[in-house]
């Protein structure tokens, strides 16, 4: 399974249309304080390395060659991971420490970065709003760094797979227990196509009885650059923030929008439950403390 960059693309040879990935990470992570106060939450560690780096080396896979960061202020550390650090790649060449040091160098060179500021939280709608200017008038990714997908084919790939032969805004979804509706946005919409739905509407985080299905969107979108002047449009909706959701509605109706089950699966860093699970499923793979890891969980259990 795919864990991570490089990749080989597995899918059929469809023409790249899409090489930029907004990647939204100005966010508190109030979920995880107090060691958020200190440390962004896009940087707490899977195993060792940081969520984000597994949403970059994702949008790297696919074919994307830039990576705008939405930031706010106190995240300059997100941006120093990818960075030159001239003491620490001085520090491994000095002792030798030439595995180490060809991973710092390639995580430089990943992907071209710029980084925007959001000045307000005022929600993932106004955060990719915050991107256009340097988007451009090109179709984009957008790649939450809370949510990472373990997949044979990069989700993000699969997405604009779907993007290349219809052109119309591609959104990321999976079926969730009628319970958990209400924490995230849901779609309603018609079938169209292998895994694919036509978007009639979607509701943000709606009431369990209210919830128009249970197909829940995740942090993954292939958006036109039509949104932009939609979300210049939207009013703020729930919490006094600009969804994206509200936005991706108006376009579902103007133009059209594609909910894809995507293959793969998920897991939610930005959840207590969902970060140590994806700790478990990634750390399981490594060659190095795998074993180990195996060893000592069936040891656990077996004392439960």
């Amino acid at each position: 399974m795919w864990a991570g960059f490089p990749h080989p693309d597995r899918t059929e040879d469809i023409p790249l249309l899409v090489k930029k990935a907004v990647i939204p990470a100005a966010g508190l992570g109030t979920r995880f304080l107090p060691v958020t106060k200190a440390v962004p939450k896009e940087l707490l560690p899977i195993v060792d390395k940081p969520s984000i780096q597994y949403i970059v080396e994702e949008a790297v896979a696919a074919g994307i060659e830039d990576a705008i960061f939405v930031v706010s202020s106190g995240k300059d550390a997100i941006l120093d991971h990818f960075d030159y650090i001239y003491e620490i790649e001085e520090t491994l060449r000095q002792r030798g420490n030439e595995e180490l040091l060809k991973r710092v160098e390639r995580l430089r060179d990943l992907v071209s970065i710029v980084s925007v500021r959001q000045k307000r939280p005022l929600g993932l709608g106004h955060a990719i709003l915050t991107a256009k200017d340097v988007v451009g008038e090109e179709p984009f990714a957008v790649m939450l760094g809370d949510d990472l997908v373990d997949a044979e084919v990069p989700c993000i790939k699969q997405m604009m797979n779907i993007f290349a032969r219809t052109h119309l805004a591609v959104v990321a979804v999976m079926r969730v227990p009628k319970a958990d509706v209400h924490r995230y946005g849901i779609v309603k919409g018609r079938p169209e196509g292998a895994r694919m739905i036509r978007v009639e509407e979607m509701v943000e985080k709606p009431p369990v009885d209210e919830a128009p299905s249970d197909l829940a969107i995740i942090g993954r979108y292939i958006l036109p650059p039509d949104i932009f002047p939609i979300l210049g449009r939207t009013t703020p909706g729930r919490g006094g923030e600009i969804q994206i959701t509200d936005a991706l509605s108006t376009l579902a109706r103007e133009k059209g929008v594609i909910a894809y089950e995507f293959e793969g699966d998920r897991y939610d860093a930005g959840d207590k439950l969902g970060f140590l699970q994806a700790n478990v499923v990634f750390g399981l793979r490594q060659r190095e403390i795998g074993p180990r890891l195996e060893k000592f969980l069936r040891a656990l259990l077996r004392e439960k």
